[in-house]
């Protein structure tokens, strides 16, 4: 621990040249954030617009690459995102204590679930009241950020343990949790769910709970280890650009290296197996490539973090608008997620409405969206454009106020 934390102390001064007002939060790191908020909005617009609401298209074998790469390029935005929340709780190591940084993430956390079963529950929903479907129960489905919230409640005891505990703890669950593929079986959504708390922690899950319909999206064991994860290994960032740029090379390249020799021998890390497929060399690619996000397998996270690194180890050499946008979206990062759920939703609406669909057959969750509604790849990506485009204006004055104002409910955006 004390070999962490004099890393912490050394190379604070390097650190503070990269920051803004807010010195805990990193250029390269906000860029990063930015980025992969955006793909996952490209993601649920997919849900939302796409024709035939498949929910998991890479499960089939037949799939077009236009369809496989716009569904596996959102692997990153779960893992990215919690892996930097736990980062950026490590960079406000350099300017708070303990006892400070575990009451202010424990507090977020606990508002970051509240959030999720009520604001980000009914823009999924659009049915606060109920879901007929569902026998008119409410929708709770949890998903990241219910995951993150848990993260942080659990990472702000954690932290007085120290970065190196913190390693240890992490590393055990991302390395160790797969042993538990034969014991607790991925439940699936929208169905009758058992053991509750098991499933939740390990795999996806469904219950009725009163006159709540309670979706465990997000598994939250692996998130766990992801952020704490995130949080030890902070020193990184606070290295000089050159030596930090390397590292993150050389990370990105183990990491990846280790996915490919444990996907191709196939013994450990990832319960879906892969196969030669009779569709030819690119379906056996993509089924070779088709990892477990619900939980977040070993080789799920060798994947994601690996390319992560990789593209953290450039953000330097980025510079100009491109580099600017994704910073200033990578700073409202809550804020940019609960208004693209609401905007997506009503995209939804009166798309259906223009294909002469009733209204009150899609003020409903997107599973639920009737049959023959929907448009094509490229009308989902005209959709997520223009998303974007609409964001960007509220999304830039939300991160204006942030940098111009120190309210404490602004770090809460």
């Amino acid at each position: 621990m004390n070999m962490l934390n004099s890393k912490y102390d050394f190379m604070i001064d390097v650190a503070k040249k990269e920051v803004d007002k807010r010195s805990y939060r990193l250029t390269n790191i906000d860029m990063m954030r930015g980025l992969v908020i955006i793909i996952m909005a490209l993601d649920h617009v997919r849900d939302y617009l796409m024709m035939g609401g498949v929910q998991d298209p890479m499960a089939q074998p037949d799939i077009s690459i236009g369809l496989y790469f716009t569904r596996w390029i959102t692997h990153f935005c779960a893992p990215v995102f919690i892996f930097l929340a736990g980062t950026s709780v490590g960079l406000m190591a350099t300017r708070k204590s303990a006892k400070d940084i575990g009451a202010f993430v424990l507090k977020r956390g606990l508002w970051l679930i509240v959030m999720e079963v009520t604001v980000v529950a009914t823009a999924w929903s659009f049915t606060p009241l109920g879901e007929p479907a569902v026998g008119g129960a409410i929708i709770i489905p949890l998903q990241v950020i219910w995951a993150l919230g848990v993260s942080m409640v659990i990472l702000a005891g954690a932290q007085f343990m120290g970065p190196r505990v913190c390693f240890a703890l992490g590393a055990v669950i991302l390395l160790g949790h797969n042993l538990l593929d034969p014991i607790w079986l991925n439940g699936t959504l929208f169905s009758d769910g058992t053991d509750p708390f098991w499933t939740t922690l390990h795999s996806q899950n469904s219950l009725f709970v009163g006159s709540f319909y309670v979706n465990t999206v997000y598994p939250v064991l692996p998130c766990v280890g992801i952020m704490l994860l995130g949080y030890a290994t902070t020193f990184i960032f606070l290295k000089a650009p050159k030596e930090r740029d390397a590292f993150l090379i050389k990370t990105g390249v183990t990491f990846l290296m280790a996915f490919v020799v444990l996907r191709f021998v196939g013994i450990y890390g990832e319960p879906n197996p892969w196969q030669v497929q009779e569709y030819g060399a690119l379906a056996t690619f993509f089924d070779f490539m088709n990892i477990s996000k619900y939980p977040a397998s070993l080789l799920y996270v060798l994947a994601t973090l690996g390319l992560m690194a990789l593209v953290c180890s450039r953000a330097d050499k980025i510079t100009g608008w491109l580099k600017d946008t994704l910073v200033m979206f990578g700073r409202v990062p809550f804020a940019f997620y609960v208004a693209h759920l609401y905007l997506i939703h009503v995209f939804s609406v009166l798309l259906g409405a223009g294909q002469g669909f009733e209204l009150n057959q899609m003020i409903h969750f997107f599973p639920f969206y009737p049959e023959g509604y929907g448009v094509g790849l490229i009308g989902v990506y005209v959709g997520w454009v223009l998303a974007i485009a609409l964001l960007y204006p509220f999304c830039k004055w939300v991160a204006q106020i942030k940098s111009k104002r120190n309210d404490w409910w602004l770090s809460y955006l």
